[in-house]
């Protein structure tokens, strides 16, 4: 299988279990790799047999930027679902981090990565 990788998707939101987080917010930043099947775009030449990243990208912003989830898990989760909604899409794994966390003494980033299927019926 194919796969289109996104990275550094880059945007605020207000995620985040201390009630600070969900006033002030921070920033996130998410990585995206979709497995599809790029052998019709690549026959093609066109734009409709493929993943428009712009949507991908629009996707992800908007669900940082309104989304108010106590964990950045359910986060993940929504994305991931979210991409999935894409035809294309066959699995998704989606990478979010929180470069800044509130944690005293913790210089570093959290990441978390979660990855999911479609499941046909």
């Amino acid at each position: 299988m194919d796969c289109i990788k996104l990275s550094n998707i880059r945007c605020y939101g207000y995620t985040g279990y201390l009630p600070e987080e969900q006033t002030l917010g921070q920033w996130f930043e998410v990585d995206l790799t979709m497995w599809l099947d790029l052998s019709p775009a690549g026959e093609s030449d066109d734009l409709s047999d493929t993943m428009d990243y712009r949507q991908t990208i629009d996707t992800v912003k908007h669900l940082v930027k309104t989304s108010k989830c106590a964990l950045i898990e359910k986060l993940a989760v929504q994305i991931a679902n979210a991409i999935l909604e894409f035809d294309q899409v066959q699995q998704v794994q989606v990478q979010l981090s929180k470069p800044g966390a509130p944690i005293p003494d913790f210089g570093g980033k959290i990441t978390l990565e979660v990855t999911r299927t479609r499941h046909n019926s």
